[in-house]
């Protein structure tokens, strides 16, 4: 099959990359796609989105797969698009019921990739059978991928916490797909459509193959671990070390090279290579990059942490995802919800809008360093490449972190290098920051 990559370059605040360069379950998002289309795809070609929309697009003659590289979807997506796709057999779109609980719920706010077409809603995934050319461009046909959404509830609302106790769910798909335009995208992709879609699918598996039941029964008695710690839902990769005193629970999946100290708790995470996790840190739901270090009693939950990232002890992050090469003081908290009953909003285009999430922590750029004893409210960014000196002054982050506002620029021959703002001059204007009240 060919496979035609339309390339988004609209930059993800507050990183100021593509989309295609951030990271998913461990993997820049093109490699992801890679990995995951080489089974299907033998040859590719890209083009820019403007090339595209002006039909620059060289014609193909055999069987071919067009998509926008902000797309973020898994094998089992994929796999149930081009089967339905090719039993059409003629020029196919993909598309979503207008009921589908995940896409609703979840995919649309703060997108405009994922769009109504009648009572439908279509992405930028197009599959042609015969290949591609402008002709048969206008014969597209949707194609319905039901994304089997599942509830699951992820937190528990008390009764002082809020006027409305409850649990709270998200609509975890077993097919994930998410247009990538906001960080809130990257927190979903990784959690809810990553982490959580991946423990959904095994659940399935559990209840609906009896050798699969009776394999994990075996490991367990054999391993002496819980069924969750047995090996078929705990993944370690060569070269680990793990102290006994750990507990590690699946659905995991640890890379190679992994130090893990004494009273770790790992629960469903996805886990790098080169990563050391020191004692008494807690990890949950959370997706963390290779070469991180989290040095002892740093807790994560349902949060990503890119490459070579760093949280130093007694942080707390919760729902929050944070950039490569970018250090996390001691004692910082990421809160992840409104004390008052007021909607989180997050900047989106210029704009304050709300991320149509009850509870969800902060963003944090790459190639930044935050000092010690920081709390940042929900949905606030912080701009790649900012540094933030603890002040007694400047104790909460109640909006969001601009570039310019970084401490650093105070400071002469500081030898902070900046990586994605290497002309102050080209800068973009700031954009206008409003403080939303808890």
């Amino acid at each position: 099959m060919f496979k035609i990559i339309i390339h988004d370059s609209t930059l993800i605040r507050p990183f100021n990359e593509p989309a295609r360069e951030l990271r998913i379950l461990t993997k820049p998002l093109w490699l992801y796609h890679r990995d995951l289309l080489r089974p299907y795809c033998s040859q590719e070609r890209e083009y820019s989105l403007q090339e595209a929309s002006t039909g620059k697009i060289e014609p193909t003659l055999e069987e071919t797969l067009v998509y926008r590289d902000n797309l973020y979807f898994d094998e089992h997506l994929i796999s149930a698009f081009l089967e339905a796709a090719r039993i059409k057999n003629t020029p196919c779109q993909i598309a979503f019921r207008s009921d589908d609980a995940a896409i609703v719920t979840h995919a649309l706010p703060l997108q405009s990739g994922i769009r109504p077409d009648g009572d439908l809603y279509v992405a930028d995934m197009y599959y042609y059978p015969r290949g591609y050319s402008e002709a048969n461009r206008k014969q597209i046909l949707p194609v319905v991928v039901d994304t089997q959404a599942k509830e699951i509830g992820y937190y528990h609302v008390p009764t002082y916490m809020a006027f409305e106790s409850g649990q709270l769910v998200y609509q975890v798909p077993q097919r994930p797909f998410l247009s990538i335009e906001s960080w809130v995208h990257i927190f979903l992709a990784n959690t809810a459509f990553g982490i959580l879609s991946i423990g959904a699918r095994l659940e399935a598996k559990v209840n609906q193959s009896l050798p699969f039941l009776f394999k994990i029964l075996v490991h367990s008695l054999i391993e002496r671990k819980q069924f969750l710690g047995s090996s078929p839902f705990v993944q370690v990769g060569k070269n680990c070390q793990i102290d006994p005193a750990a507990i590690i629970q699946g659905p995991t999946i640890i890379g190679d090279n992994v130090i893990v100290g004494p009273g770790v708790v790992i629960n469903a995470c996805v886990i790098g290579n080169n990563v050391n996790i020191s004692q008494g840190c807690q990890l949950m739901l959370s997706t963390i990059g290779s070469g991180t270090f989290l040095p002892f009693r740093a807790s994560l939950f349902m949060s990503t942490l890119m490459e070579n990232a760093m949280v130093a002890q007694n942080s707390c992050l919760q729902m929050c995802v944070i950039g490569r090469n970018t250090f996390i003081g001691a004692g910082n908290t990421f809160t992840d919800f409104n004390l008052l009953a007021k909607p989180i909003r997050t900047m989106h285009q210029g704009n304050l809008v709300e991320v149509k999430q009850p509870v969800i922590g902060g963003c944090v750029g790459h190639n930044c360093r935050i000092g010690s004893g920081h709390i940042i409210f929900p949905g606030r960014a912080i701009e790649s490449d900012v540094v933030l000196f603890a002040k007694d002054e400047r104790h909460v982050i109640a909006k969001d972190v601009r570039y310019e506002d970084s401490d650093h620029h105070n400071y002469p021959g500081h030898g902070h290098i900046s990586l994605y703002h290497p002309d102050p001059e080209e800068t973009a204007a700031p954009e206008k920051m409003e403080e939303s009240s808890r």
